[in-house]
């Protein structure tokens, strides 16, 4: 299969979701300047709604109808559960290509050709040490989260959209093949062990440095919203939603979707730049997190008559 202008599929299916999701913040953006009456419109009701999830649809006059694709929120402990699953199963697979020299699986050989638009992986072929070091951090990450999600946050009864539900199912199984999509294959010289560590580089410190301060950041930054629903015994005695403070939400209204876009830029260094792939990824994100940042930052702000009004909503002092 052709590609064109050097993308393959991969790309495209990134680059196409980064733009859906920048024309989403544009169109939410311009819409806050609609005439008075408009925000009553089925067509725009239905864009808020799929753009929207947890305390940011509590605005939203909905209809009946469209509560029937309600998912609980708290179930975002499945995609982080899925994510340690299937990327702990790639994992093992390129480690059993590097350690004994297996070849990945016939169907995991033909949805990577197809998905690069190239040929299975040749034989003598290894995964690079970024590659490995990239599946490794990712899988830290999801476990990461799937802890936080049953014992740090405080879930209300905020909903989710159907369609962000299955969104976010297949997230990070494309997520997990996109690392291996992106990865240069090298051809095996010596011992794989050798021919690993040789590959060591300067960016991968420098990357792991970085993931592991922005997991930091977003880690504090959940354990003060979570405090802010709980007691100093750490019981549950509120599910109202208050003013965070502390740490960066003093800078932004959502550090923790700062932070995330800072993990998958982390990552990217760790990569080592070979491909135009992951960074298209990283723009998704950046596009993803900016827009749930405002609807949250809008929320507060039109709640909250004493909120800091210095704060931005994702990056500090921008935007």
């Amino acid at each position: 299969m052709p590609t064109l202008l050097g993308f393959c599929v991969i790309d495209f299916l990134w680059l196409s979701l980064a733009l859906c999701f920048l024309l989403a913040f544009c169109v939410h953006r311009l819409s806050l300047y609609l005439p008075t009456g408009c925000e009553q419109s089925k067509l725009y009701i239905l864009f808020q709604d799929l753009i929207r999830y947890g305390k940011t649809k509590g605005p939203l006059k909905r209809d009946h109808w469209l509560r029937v694709f309600d998912i609980p929120k708290r179930w975002f402990w499945h995609f982080y559960a899925i994510s340690v699953g299937w990327n702990g199963l790639l994992i093992v697979l390129s480690l059993h290509m590097i350690v004994w020299g297996q070849k990945f699986p016939s169907w995991l050989t033909d949805i990577l050709g197809f998905l690069t638009t190239g040929g299975p992986v040749a034989v003598r072929q290894v995964p690079q040490v970024s590659a490995v070091l990239v599946q490794v951090l990712l899988w830290v990450h999801s476990l990461r989260r799937l802890l936080e999600c049953h014992l740090v946050s405080v879930f209300s009864d905020g909903v989710i959209h159907i369609v962000q539900y299955i969104f976010g199912l297949g997230y990070y199984i494309i997520l997990g093949l996109t690392v291996l999509c992106s990865d240069p294959l090298i051809i095996e010289e010596g011992s794989p062990a050798f021919s690993l560590l040789s590959q060591l580089r300067w960016y991968h410190v420098a990357g792991a440095v970085l993931f592991s301060w922005a997991s930091l950041l977003q880690h504090r930054s959940l354990v003060l919203l979570a405090r802010l629903r709980t007691g100093g015994s750490g019981t549950v005695e509120t599910l109202a939603h208050r003013v965070p403070s502390g740490g960066w939400f003093e800078l932004v209204s959502c550090p923790h979707y700062l932070a995330e876009l800072l993990i998958y830029v982390s990552l990217g260094i760790v990569s080592g730049s070979h491909t135009l792939t992951w960074w298209l990824v990283v723009l998704y994100v950046l596009f993803n997190q900016a827009l749930a940042a405002q609807l949250c930052h809008e929320f507060y702000t039109s709640k909250f008559q004493s909120y800091p009004q210095h704060r931005k909503a994702f990056l500090p002092y921008l935007l």
